[in-house]
């Protein structure tokens, strides 16, 4: 006909195969895409079939109505099996958006087992991305120290995931993986500084220095050797290596995970973005709250802020305090103007480990503190001593005592190792020193810590230093402790107090007894019985283990306070015993125990007693207003530890001289 003959002609292709986005997209009935992508978190890519190509590739089509004559139409059927899908484009429209693109390709192993168990498999990749969720969350909300872990952290709503969910989502493939990697590394990091915090909050009262506490590590390793022996100390660090490289590792993947399930559907995850981030944003507008912490989050940038912050300042704080080191107000005094108040006097200075403010004011720890105390005051008194006692800030807490030790001894704050090694370094006028430097007293410090070379000791201006290898002792040791307090004080007794001496003594004495774990604990034995310290294998033995006292945390205060109270009481007793007309004890704590014990607002005060039978020597004083006795009031003068040395040396008749 006419109109049949004069009508234009269609390409054959165009009736006999249609517009792919027309052709029936049904999958494979053995192959559930949609189970399969979402258990997986993966995209497959379809197979290209022989059918499909030979489809595509006939030859031109003759006109309608005779190709319809000529070629009846088949049914639906039979078409879907002649022409399977091809691209991700021929993928039902609830499939992988990102299938050839995003995904990388699926271990035939792994592939298998999804198409054999899709329903499983779905369950699987539903669980993963919840753990990885989870695990995200958690990081991004974990707070810096134990007691601020509770359920309501917990269920705030981070800004940190929904920034990056926005910027991983936009992000072609190969930029985002490496985003996400990078993000998921990056959120590993910040968690185990977030664990050092924790640790450094629990034992050292402070938050972890990323620039100057990688030293101490050598300190702790030392301090596990001591308590729990070589073998314990391995363990230790292979599980805390381990613990590092799994967290690092897992905080990647589940970042890697979330991406891929971002980008799977990047139109239902943009919605979800936007419907969480517009929640945030209303929260904090509103400053909504859920048992006192508010539900708009933003705790890991406010830590890396602070991280940042802090570098800063410790950098600028080190160059300062390197000047300030140099200046010192009695650095140009010569010897013969220095404690001419003292001269003649056998001074003893004592630190007690962990003697800290809570041995005297905690409800648990201090009835037998006290009752020690208010004994031992009583003995003094009848041995013709006098005590006055007040408070000192340490410059430390929970441990580090070194830092204490050297901050009342130098009179500069030093809170910090890289501050320790300025000072040590340099020739800053100590008050150990300062009797060196009249040359009218031997000086000689007694460190049972000390288990090798110290140089410190010159610093310290110290003519004998007598460590652990120099006091004779062949009794076990009391975990850290090497030997007890009682007999450190016997040994220093016999090596250098008894013997007939040219000039008197100063003496520098740390006890150690008192050191954590507190377990086991030494006891008071007749002096005359004390010998080379076999005595005490017996009470050692008898002794609670460390294990079972210092990870209870009503164990360990217990234990601590009978610590101090053997500390004080060996001292008070060598005093009364072995002490004369000439003696001057100068006792004090070097820091808090850790927060374990002692509380987590703790304050960092330490007790501190003068003790003498001179009453002229307490006379000096007495402008300090400080309480008679070996136990300070709870309102008697608090000063830093560090101003300690000029109030001494100016009481007992130093003149300033100022080095500049």
């Amino acid at each position: 006909m006419s109109s049949t003959t004069n009508s234009p002609q269609l390409p054959d292709t165009d009736r006999t195969t249609p517009d792919k986005d027309q052709t029936p997209e049904v999958p494979p009935a053995d192959t559930p895409d949609d189970a399969v992508a979402e258990a997986s978190g993966q995209d497959g890519e379809a197979d290209e079939s022989p059918a499909a190509t030979q489809t595509t590739t006939e030859a031109p089509a003759e006109p309608a109505e005779e190709q319809a004559i000529a070629e009846p139409a088949e049914p639906a059927e039979a078409a879907t099996e002649v022409k399977a899908p091809a691209s991700d484009a021929d993928a039902p429209t609830d499939a992988p958006t990102d299938t050839l693109s995003d995904a990388p390709e699926e271990p035939a192993t792994a592939r298998r087992w999804r198409h054999r168990h899709p329903v499983a498999a779905r369950y699987v990749g539903w669980a993963i991305t919840a753990l990885s969720l989870g695990l995200v969350c958690f990081a991004l909300l974990m707070p810096t120290s134990i007691e601020a872990f509770r359920p309501g952290i917990f269920v705030r709503i981070p800004v940190e995931a929904i920034l990056g969910a926005g910027i991983l989502i936009f992000l072609p493939r190969k930029p985002r993986i490496a985003a996400a990697a990078l993000a998921g590394l990056g959120l590993g990091v910040m968690t185990v500084l977030n664990l050092l915090d924790i640790g450094f909050n629990m034992f050292l009262g402070r938050g972890f220095n990323v620039v100057l506490d990688w030293v101490l590590f050598d300190d702790t390793k030392a301090y596990l050797e001591d308590s729990v022996g070589s073998g314990g100390t391995i363990a230790a660090i292979i599980g805390v290596v381990a613990l590092v490289l799994v967290l690092l590792a897992t905080t990647t993947l589940a970042v890697l995970r979330l991406s891929n399930v971002l980008a799977r559907d990047r139109d239902k995850a943009t919605r979800t973005t936007v419907l969480v981030g517009t929640a945030w944003v209303t929260c904090a507008a509103l400053g909504l709250q859920l048992a006192g912490t508010p539900l708009a989050a933003r705790s890991t940038v406010a830590l890396a802020e602070d991280r940042v912050k802090r570098v800063r300042a410790t950098i600028k704080d080190e160059a300062a305090f390197a000047k300030e080191a140099k200046k010192d107000k009695f650095g140009n005094t010569p010897g013969d103007q220095l404690l001419t108040d003292l001269r003649g006097k056998d001074v003893i200075f004592t630190f007690i480990e962990s003697y800290g403010r809570s041995a005297i004011e905690d409800e648990d720890i201090a009835p037998g503190v006290n009752a020690t105390l208010t004994a031992k005051n009583e003995e003094l008194t009848r041995a013709g001593f006098a005590a006055k006692s007040g408070w000192l800030t340490s410059s430390t807490y929970g441990g580090n005592s070194w830092l204490g030790h050297s901050t009342f001894l130098s009179g500069l704050w030093i809170n910090n190792q890289n501050r320790y090694r300025v000072v040590t370094a340099g020739e800053h006028l100590t008050l150990t020193g300062a009797f060196q430097r009249t040359g009218d007293w031997r000086t000689v410090g007694v460190m049972p810590g000390v288990q090798k070379n110290w140089p410190e000791g010159k610093f310290y201006g110290l003519d004998q230093v007598y460590d652990s290898r120099d006091l004779g002792y062949k009794g076990p040791k009391f975990s850290w402790s090497t030997m007890p307090d009682q007999y450190a004080l016997k040994a220093f007794e016999q090596l250098e107090h008894s013997k007939k001496q040219d000039k008197p003594l100063m003496s520098q004495i740390i006890l150690t007894s008192s050191h954590q774990p507190w377990a086991p604990l030494p006891k008071t034995v007749p002096w005359d019985q004390v010998g080379d310290g076999s005595v005490y294998k017996d009470i050692q033995k008898a002794g609670k283990k460390p294990g079972d006292v210092f990870y209870d945390s009503e164990k360990a205060t217990e234990e601590y306070g009978k610590s101090i109270q053997y500390s004080v009481t060996s001292l008070i007793d060598y005093v009364t015993k072995y002490g004369s007309k000439d003696t001057v004890l100068v006792f004090l704590g070097d820091h808090q125990p850790m927060a374990k014990v002692s509380g987590s607002k703790a304050s960092r005060d330490v007790p501190i007693s003068i003790v003498a039978q001179d009453k002229s020597v307490l006379d000096k004083i007495d402008d300090w207003n400080w309480t008679d006795g070996l136990k300070p009031d709870s309102d008697a003068p608090v000063w830093r530890m560090d101003s300690f040395r000029d109030r001494f040396l100016t009481a007992y008749g130093s003149q300033p001289n100022p080095s500049k």
